[in-house]
């Protein structure tokens, strides 16, 4: 993998106290917060742009609701002062906030997309951006998500779904990498 430029991007999205609740059912990668510090931290020493996106939902009694105490960001991923924090209230990172702005006016051509769930908010926010044009790179193991029930009544355990929102993001929409690449590349001469 090439060096990310000085100012690539890390987009960390949703890493919330909501996720910790039972009834999410199955995850997969019990280490994506792990990972995700690491990013973090990565990005810090180098003095790369991060933005943290966080969902806050509009509806009282949602897990997200800023209400809850699943509003809050897990300690993994908490912002440190100056780093922008974004709210969405939809699955998209860039509908209902300034991201595409920022990141435009800032010059920034390329994002590293990391958060939870991989199959909803991060996968949703990863094919945006590359429909608009940036050059994507999604941490594979800096992403998690839960299993799903079809409509017909089928079970898919948290690592199929995991799998095939990867499978379908790299190649069209985006560069699907470990983190331990992505952290190579922030220090390649």
């Amino acid at each position: 993998m090439q060096q990310l430029p000085a100012n690539a991007a890390l987009i960390v999205i949703d890493v919330q106290q909501a996720f910790n609740d039972p009834s999410w059912g199955e995850r997969n990668n019990p280490q994506a917060e792990q990972n995700i510090a690491r990013l973090l931290a990565g990005w810090r020493a180098t003095g790369r742009p991060i933005f943290h996106i966080q969902h806050r939902s509009q509806r009282p009694g949602s897990l997200f609701h800023p209400d809850a105490p699943g509003f809050r960001v897990k300690p993994e991923a908490a912002p440190l002062a100056g780093e922008p924090v974004l709210y969405k209230n939809v699955n998209s990172s860039f509908i209902g906030t300034d991201l595409e702005q920022r990141l435009r006016a800032d010059g920034i051509g390329t994002l590293v997309i990391c958060g939870i769930t991989t199959d909803h908010c991060v996968s949703t926010t990863t094919r945006m951006a590359g429909n608009f044009g940036f050059e994507v790179f999604f941490a594979a193991d800096a992403a998690a998500t839960f299993e799903r029930t079809g409509p017909d009544g089928r079970h898919y355990g948290a690592q199929v779904m995991h799998d095939t929102a990867l499978a379908s993001l790299h190649g069209e929409f985006a560069t699907v990498v470990p983190t331990a690449d992505m952290l190579d590349a922030l220090s390649q001469p």
